[in-house]
């Protein structure tokens, strides 16, 4: 952020509440011009409208940009999980992406089957930004945040692996015990669409951090 005209990508989810919390105090505490920072939404469900309480765009406005109301409205990007033609509206945001080159910093979680972003185990590694229809454990796990399990999206908009693999810089945060697994996957060094975190040893310039809840047992 220290560089005024960034482009960052970036994540929901509980695990990025305290990240946010933390970067909004940074902001405030230094002041920081984010007026030409420009970021990009990883992911937003089908169906929802963007003032839906469990809309992505609704969250980032209540971690982030409304928080810290300095953002430029026009720089700030989210799929429209509300748009009449869904394949249209992922071309255009990949189209949008790809516009200013690549992203400067992408940040990611992992869901306990191993996807970043809404990347279930099976998509290809070269996906570009597409429709996905949720796995059942992934509609479960976040059925916390719905009144019931039957009001979770049953498909989402979302970067594909391509598109994540763009960014100079990825970092992933993974907090509490559920992740184990995932980033125990993730560790194994075996690249496999079956955890399509996996890719992310392919990649460059890439930062994991977990808590010792997430972090699994090393073997010597």
């Amino acid at each position: 952020l220290y560089q005024k005209d960034s482009r960052l990508g970036l994540t929901t989810g509980g695990t990025m509440v305290k990240v946010y919390d933390y970067l909004v105090e940074l902001l405030q505490k230094n002041q920081l011009d984010v007026s030409q920072v420009e970021t990009f939404n990883l992911d937003e469900y089908v169906g929802l409208a963007s003032d839906h309480e469990e809309s992505y765009c609704q969250y980032m406005k209540h971690v982030l940009f409304g928080a810290y109301p300095h953002f430029t409205a026009e720089n700030i990007h989210v799929p429209n999980g509300e748009a009449s033609d869904i394949e249209a509206e992922s071309q255009r945001y990949e189209a949008l992406l790809e516009e200013g080159g690549p992203l400067d910093i992408q940040i990611l979680g992992i869901g306990q089957n191993g996807h970043i972003g809404f990347n279930e185990p099976g998509t290809p590694f070269e996906s570009l930004t597409h429709c996905v229809d949720l796995t059942e454990s992934t509609i479960k796990a976040n059925s916390r945040y719905f009144d019931s399990i039957d009001d979770v999206p049953k498909q989402a908009i979302s970067m594909g692996l391509s598109s994540i693999m763009k960014a100079k810089r990825i970092i992933l945060l993974a907090f509490g015990e559920q992740k184990r697994e995932a980033i125990r996957h993730l560790m194994s060094q075996e690249v496999t669409t079956d955890v399509p975190a996996t890719i992310l040893h392919r990649h460059p310039h890439v930062e994991v951090y977990v808590d010792d809840a997430a972090m699994p047992e090393i073997d010597n």
